[in-house]
């Protein structure tokens, strides 16, 4: 645990494997001043980390300096002797991006340290690691307050904000969070601890507040954030005006009104349909030998939007390790030629990871009206984290209607169905966009109007037999064919794709054939057909018009398959908008010299019993907005608290808005991580809290939370677990506190029994070597493939619970041997 110097614990461990050690302190640095004299730069800090350089990780200092008036990041090299030092100006030409390490879906207060990438004036792409987040993103937003300072000085109408998420590896109009060190991290979150545990509620998430109100038609549109008050504008009041100014003041009513504008949005929204063309293809590592015109451009009309994905498109090791694949640019520029030539076409978006490439084509005369473009990966593969498996997506903002396209390749093998749903539960659970505003919380894949999810899905057919399967397709009796598909069963038993709808299937499987011909496969193997290429949708005002397969294409072992949609999206009136705006601000002028927001909870007390280590305990409780004005709630921190809850504790949503009489759901969540464990485990923390929650221009209300915590061998340390001969639930919490603080303070273990020694392996650790030396040393990819989250809760609640017969012989034949016969037969 933290600040118990060689001490270790289970689960425990650092980002690289090694013990977590303390977070370095993060210290003021002088700048210098005229003629190179140092001087103060006021909230300058350094970070000490390490620099990854070919493989090797160099101990690194950065600082963030000020000489004559401009600022600069100072990099000074540990290891070297003189120490070398190097500069990189802030200036519009610095960036930096965070990667995000893979961490549990719901452990949300990990902190486990962080990689950012730098990249300035002429200095090439650099890679940093520093053990602590928390500071590190501290760091990082006083290097973005500076460069957006002196941006505003230097270039006051040329603020290029959406060049903070420019990254190597993707192209488009606005540029994702980069994929990792080797092209294939899985971006699950980048957000500090204190965003992610105050993640805003699913309603104000799901909505994409309308802009605010337009420029004259006859002035071009300018982007959001780059807007300026016409003089031809009809004026408005002092209010309307503040209301777009980002301050503290004025921050609040800002949200409350995007609020209300959004639920009002029937008032001045019309629905105009757009095709949407969808394509999925696994090319089998090939290069496109043929025009795939009779792919992309086989309908008579155009499409508004393409949206196309490849599977296995580069089979190569070298894949695997760089971002450049010669067959990128191949497909692309296939893709570009076969494109329907009766319209023009831009790129919107291309993002790839590994094999997975999905690109994102629209007209030109729509391109414009697509907005807040973002691409993200994520890998399930090798390890639960290699790009051979996985999904990448592109999400956007088309009129005012938000579409998430995902394109996945699942885990294959026909028994392995429970891996495919693990993949789709672990790509929804990973995959995140960090929206414009960095104070808001990133977007899921289900927080968008329009979700499309296509790709190689990998589900086959429930029948062994392929010349039975073969019979039925020459039959044609495809529908009898389908009641065996595991896709179609998946979805009915709700363990996939519950909530999604796939259009009737009339084409035949498009997988297995033999390469270059229309032959199923002759291989040894002989695979049995299936519909492993699929595409499916959720959200409303979507209509199918065409499902289907395209034989002609012989490229690969598998058919691509398309799909053209016509779909309804939100299109926004500028004049009833306008209207709309107006009415609302002047509502809530009168109403905020009216009324007072008042609230009423359902409870106030809740308990949680027995709970256990990364086991999740819900308790749900409403609350009823019984005033007479739309209020605002949160849930805020106590006076000497940082946080609004302990690590262990969560409320679900943790702040909101709620309009008279509305109610809404709040879920306390308690889940014990690896953070939280080690503190619970010795006492030194209990199942025990008060929630404060807030009511703006109200009162604050109250929450008791209590409970008990059964003691875990996870989050114990290794030496503490070596004094006991039973089943950590079985011991004392007494004896479980007096033994680590005596561990801690390195006093002598007494005990009832003279000759009781400490063990010299956990019993715990002998037990899961000895099972897997015995059970498991023929396992196919053993360390390589994730675990089922059911077996890993039986595993730890077997070994906090349970010691096999053998094991407890064995233990007390060592507590009873004398020193010389335990230490020889400690070996297994």
């Amino acid at each position: 645990p933290e600040g118990r110097p060689g001490e270790c614990a289970l689960a425990q461990w650092g980002p690289d494997g090694s013990d977590a050690s303390p977070a370095p302190v993060a210290r003021l640095v002088p700048s210098f001043g005229p003629g190179g004299a140092m001087e103060p730069a006021a909230g300058s800090r350094s970070l000490s980390g390490v620099e990854v350089t070919a493989g090797k990780k160099v101990k690194c200092e950065l600082s963030l300096v000020q000489r004559h008036g401009e600022y600069e990041l100072v990099i000074r090299s540990r290891e070297k002797e003189p120490p070398v030092q190097e500069k990189i100006p802030i200036n519009n030409c610095f960036k930096y991006v965070q990667e995000a390490e893979e961490t549990l879906l719901i452990d949300i207060a990990t902190n486990t340290g962080c990689k950012i990438r730098l990249q300035g004036d002429c200095t090439a792409e650099r890679l940093f690691e520093f053990p602590d987040e928390e500071q590190c993103v501290g760091f990082f937003t006083e290097v973005l307050r500076v460069q957006k300072a002196q941006t505003k000085v230097s270039f006051p109408d040329l603020v290029d904000h959406a060049s903070w998420h420019q990254v190597k590896g993707l192209s488009g109009p606005a540029e994702p969070p980069a994929a990792g060190i080797l092209g294939f991290e899985d971006n699950f979150s980048a957000m500090s601890l204190e965003k992610k545990r105050n993640l805003h509620n699913q309603q104000m998430s799901a909505r994409r507040e309308p802009p605010p109100p337009p420029l004259p038609p006859n002035r071009p549109c300018l982007r959001e954030k780059e807007a300026v008050v016409s003089k031809d504008q009809p004026k408005v009041s002092n209010t309307m005006r503040m209301l777009f100014v980002p301050n503290t003041q004025t921050g609040q009513r800002e949200g409350l009104i995007k609020h209300i504008i959004a639920k009002r949005e029937k008032e001045y929204v019309n629905i105009q349909n757009f095709r949407f063309f969808v394509g999925t293809w696994n090319v089998n590592g090939q290069s496109p030998d043929g025009n795939l015109e009779p792919w992309l451009n086989c309908d008579p009309e155009p499409p508004d939007i393409y949206c196309i994905g490849f599977q296995e498109l580069d089979l190569s090791t070298e894949a695997f390790f760089y971002f450049e694949s010669t067959k990128e640019q191949e497909w692309l520029t296939a893709v570009e030629r076969a494109l329907h030539v009766k319209a023009k076409y831009k790129k919107v978006q291309l993002v790839r990871l590994v094999g997975m490439m999905l690109l994102i084509f629209a007209r030109k005369d729509q391109f414009g009206h697509i907005q807040d473009v973002m691409a993200e990966t994520v890998g399930t593969g090798i390890m639960g984290k290699m790009g051979n498996k996985g999904g990448v997506a592109v999400r956007f903002v088309f009129h005012n209607t938000s579409f998430c396209i995902v394109n996945s390749h699942l885990a294959a093998h026909v028994e392995d169905f429970e891996r495919r749903n693990q993949d789709y539960k672990d790509i929804c659970a990973r995959m995140s966009f960090q929206t414009p505003d960095q104070s808001q919380p990133q977007l899921t894949i289900m927080k968008h109007d329009v979700v499309i999810w296509l790709g190689d899905l990998n589900y086959r057919l429930c029948l062994p037999d392929a010349n039975e399967v073969k019979a039925l397709i020459s039959n044609n009796e495809l529908q009898q064919l389908l009641t065996y598909d595991q896709l179609n069963i998946q979805r009915t038993q709700k363990t996939a794709f519950a909530d999604f709808t796939e259009g009737e299937i009339k084409f035949i499987p498009t997988y297995k054939f033999d390469s270059k011909t229309d032959r199923w496969d002759s291989s040894g193997k002989c695979r049995v057909p299936a519909w492993c290429d699929r595409i499916l949708w959720r959200g409303g005002s979507v209509n199918q018009l065409q499902y289907r397969s395209h034989m002609e294409l012989k490229t690969s072992d598998h058919k691509p398959v398309s799909s053209l949609f016509l779909i309804g999206v939100k299109v926004v009136d500028e004049r009833r908008y306008r209207k709309v705006f107006e009415d609302i601000v002047r509502m809530m002028d009168r109403m905020e010299n009216e009324f007072l927001p008042s609230l009423e909870l359902s409870r106030r007390e809740f308990s949680f019993e027995n709970v256990k280590f990364r086991q999740l305990r819900k308790e749900k409780f409403q609350i009823t907005n019984n005033g007479q004005v739309t209020c605002h709630f949160s849930f805020i921190p106590k006076l000497t608290d940082s946080q609004y809850c302990k690590p262990w504790l969560r409320a679900e949503p943790c702040e909101g808005y709620l309009e008279p009489n509305e109610t809404v759901d709040i879920s306390l969540d308690v889940y014990v991580s690896k953070d939280s464990v080690t503190l619970l485990n010795s006492g030194e923390d209990k199942i025990e809290e008060i929630l404060v929650l807030h009511l703006d221009r109200g009162k604050d209300y109250f929450l008791t939370i209590s409970g008990s915590y059964l003691p875990s061998c996870f989050g114990t340390s290794l030496e503490a677990l070596c004094w006991m001969k039973r089943p950590i639930r079985e011991v004392p919490i007494t004896k479980l506190i007096d033994l680590e603080k005596s561990l801690l303070e390195m006093v002598p273990q007494d005990s009832e029994d003279s000759g009781d020694r400490p063990l010299h392996v956990p019993k715990e650790i002998w037990i899961l070597v000895d099972h897997l030396f015995k059970n498991a040393c023929h396992q196919e990819d053993l360390f390589q493939t994730p675990g089922m989250q059911d077996e890993l809760q039986d595993i730890i609640e077997c070994l906090d619970t349970t010691i096999p017969e053998t094991i407890r012989i064995l233990l007390e034949f060592w507590s009873g041997a004398s020193p010389h016969l335990s230490a020889s037969s400690s070996h297994p």
